[in-house]
């Protein structure tokens, strides 16, 4: 599959490079409603690290659903947490409220019912993808 971004042409073929199409074939995978952390997607795919998958994202990661792949804390991306939350919502993804000291009291997202295991359920709950 061949895919474009804003950010930065993908090259003379019109290929991305092999790492990228794996990653945004996992982040196609994840259900609406929810999440994998960055090193999770790295951990699926048996290669890279949290910032690996972090740069494909924001150069590759327009055409995908970006806002499920995040933080480990469940943090928004920062520049980006109005147009995320508009999808969190739209697909029921778990939040949890924002404190009182919190930067604009932008909500998270609760990992521990929206993180997704990669298995076929893509009801609630966390697990692990071994």
């Amino acid at each position: 599959m061949v895919r474009m971004s804003m950010e930065e042409p993908v090259g003379e073929t019109g290929e991305l490079p092999e790492y990228a199409e794996r990653v945004l074939d996992v982040a196609d995978a994840i259900p609406p409603g929810r999440v994998m952390t960055y090193g999770d997607v790295a951990e699926w795919i048996g290669e890279g690290g949290p910032r690996q998958v972090g740069r494909v994202m924001a150069l590759y990661g327009g055409t995908a659903p970006w806002w499920r792949v995040v933080r480990a804390d469940g943090t928004l991306l920062p520049g980006h947490e109005l147009r995320a939350l508009d999808h969190y919502r739209e697909e029921g993804t778990p939040l949890r409220a924002a404190g009182p000291s919190a930067e604009g009291h932008v909500p998270r997202i609760d990992m521990r019912r929206a993180r997704w295991d990669g298995g076929a359920d893509s009801g609630g709950g966390a697990g692990t993808h071994t």
